[in-house]
């Protein structure tokens, strides 16, 4: 069975984000990493959002990553078009406008995005969004971009101990899951444009398919909602990232984390987004850990390959993949639900 509609009533109707500084999870001491672990636990459970501070990641790679982000989105649409993410072998590349399909008919998001994963060049271990990214032949993008993925790949890594303690788990019980993650990092712009009527969306609301994710705004926009069924908004805070439950850390926690339905609307301003969906690997098979389940607490969600769910969810929404899947050329992996269908949906999407 999938998430029921009570869960949602877990979050508190909290009217800002609660905010964590996770620098204690790099502490050597034990006690240390737990006191932060039980905060960060306490902002999953009330909200499922957070801000965190306290992160380690050099304010010069940050800058490097934006103006690299900056740089490829200037260029004519034929130059970013050489970079189409339907030339990639893993899902990486450039996502035009309209490429992503959500909402059958309707009027598509207005964003454009850059799409890259873990990098993985060994062929024994390559899967459907596992294996060597497609680069841009622009000067310094290749690299200055990876130096942000591994730092936030990093961060994830800590955040999955400390979520790990928050659940009363052993530290390593989600990283030893993590060696070749189907991780994904997207560069997401929104345009301003005036001529947009007042109720445009940017995203519509959904939860996102991971464990968790790392996002980086640069302008304000997201609106989260809370336990009451209110949007709140999610302003900017100087040097924080903004983290949220996913469905598949729900699934895995057995609903003590419930994941968070966000939306972003038309902003006033040029925006760009820097999420990074944190996954364990792709033949995880994402259940209730045994640890969680008991006579008291039986499980609440059925099974399903980490991998899996990922790739029939993506060739699900994006137009180059569907038209693969209309041809013949893909099929679904085998037991592949429909999308939004895996933990507590609302929409659906890949964004922030």
């Amino acid at each position: 069975m999938t998430a029921t509609a009570s869960l949602s009533s877990r979050h508190s109707a909290f009217n800002v984000l609660p905010k964590v500084d996770v620098a204690g999870l790099r502490s050597r001491d034990a006690e240390t990493r737990d006191a932060t672990a039980k905060q960060l636990g306490v902002a999953a459970r009330d909200a499922g959002f957070l801000y965190i501070t306290g992160h380690g990641i050099a304010e010069n790679i940050i800058e490097q990553f934006r103006r690299r982000t900056r740089q490829f989105f200037s260029q004519s649409a034929a130059v970013k078009m050489r970079s189409y993410i339907g030339n990639s072998q893993n899902h990486s590349g450039y996502v035009p406008e309209g490429e992503e399909q959500f909402y059958g008919g309707a009027i598509p998001d207005r964003k454009e995005a850059y799409d890259l994963n873990f990098e993985l060049h060994d062929p024994a271990y390559q899967r459907p969004m596992l294996g060597p990214n497609q680069w841009p032949d622009l000067p310094g993008f290749k690299e200055d971009v990876q130096a942000y993925y591994d730092a936030a790949f990093e961060l994830g890594l800590q955040l999955f101990r400390g979520f790990a303690l928050a659940l009363g788990l052993p530290e390593d019980r989600f990283t030893r899951l993590v060696t070749r993650p189907p991780t994904q990092l997207r560069m997401i712009y929104y345009p301003y444009d005036p001529q947009v009527q007042s109720d445009a969306m940017g995203l519509g609301a959904h939860t996102d398919y991971e464990c968790f994710t790392i996002l980086l705004p640069t302008a304000p926009g997201l609106e989260v909602m809370n336990g009451e069924g209110r949007w709140i908004d999610v302003p900017l805070v100087a040097g924080a990232f903004v983290i949220n439950i996913g469905d598949m850390l729900e699934v895995l926690s057995n609903g003590e984390f419930v994941a968070t339905s966000h939306r972003v609307r038309k902003v006033a301003e040029e925006r760009y987004a820097f999420p990074m969906f944190c996954n364990v690997d792709y033949d995880v098979v994402i259940q209730p850990l045994p640890e969680l389940v008991g006579d008291d607490r039986p499980a609440r969600y059925e099974p399903q390959v980490c991998g899996d769910h990922l790739f029939a969810q993506t060739a699900q929404s994006f137009a180059y993949l569907k038209k693969r899947l209309e041809s013949g050329e893909l099929t679904l992996p085998q037991g592949s639900r429909g999308l939004f269908s895996f933990g507590r949906k609302v929409g659906g999407g890949n964004d922030a």
